[in-house]
């Protein structure tokens, strides 16, 4: 899908320079000259000489158009759609609008911008409606265009389900540090509860006073139990001696 119609709008806009004034007639030879140049594949002389014709007429459609065909052959897509859209008001209404249409269609899927391909390829066929290879061209940039955007969508819904999944584990973290907050501070609680090591636990006066009394019951009992044993071992000798 190389541009090849530069021919075509040269000789529509020469005649229109033929009747211009002093200044143009210097610019239509730049032109001319980046004519012959671009012929021969003389890439960049061409471009110094429509560049040339620019400094003269910005506004020249044939040194704007010729420019953005050469710029084109030396693989500089951005700047060729840049040079073409200078003259993207009188380029529409000469009688080659439609290769002008063609060729930003061309540049612009070198760029991979098939929005504005099939934008432009559209509009060469209204103007050209039997220009087979615009047609090919359209389809194709039709086609890349939907591919595009369906990979546009499938990006989407993958970035929209990654948000989702990331926003699902920062919803499961937090449930978790809540529980663990929650845990820590149970066992913060039952520790504050358990008396600490080293220390007694705190008795009322009336519970030791209870307590007193059931050690002092205890021992008057075991003093009780060792008093009756010495006396029945007392009297138990004493049988033995009186025998």
């Amino acid at each position: 899908m190389i541009m090849n119609r530069i021919y075509g709008i040269l000789t529509v806009v020469l005649l229109m320079l033929s009747a211009s004034d002093a200044v143009a007639q210097v610019d239509k030879k730049d032109v001319r000259r980046g004519n012959r140049d671009f012929r021969k594949e003389n890439y960049r002389e061409a471009e110094i000489d429509y560049r040339k014709a620019l400094v003269k007429d910005s506004l020249s459609v044939a040194a704007n158009y010729n420019l953005a065909n050469t710029l084109y052959r030396e693989g500089d897509y951005a700047q060729a759609m840049q040079t073409m859209e200078r003259v993207k008001d009188v380029a529409p209404m000469s009688a080659s609008a439609a290769d002008y249409f063609f060729n930003l269609g061309d540049a612009a899927l070198q760029q991979k911008d098939y929005q504005k391909a099939v934008e432009a390829f559209t509009q060469s066929l209204i103007m050209r409606p039997d220009d087979l290879q615009a047609k090919e061209n359209y389809i194709y940039a039709k086609k890349m265009l939907q591919n595009q955007q369906q990979n546009q969508q499938n990006q989407n819904n993958d970035q929209n389900q990654d948000n989702q999944n990331n926003q699902d584990q920062n919803d499961q973290n937090d449930q978790n540090k809540d529980n663990q907050d929650q845990n820590q501070d149970q066992d913060k609680n039952d520790q504050q509860k358990q008396p600490q090591q080293g220390q007694q636990p705190k008795i009322t006066p009336q519970a030791a006073q209870q307590m007193l009394q059931a050690i002092q019951a205890k021992e008057k009992e075991t003093q009780d139990k060792v008093n009756k044993q010495k006396a029945e071992a007392l009297k138990s000798r004493q049988k033995e001696k009186n025998w």
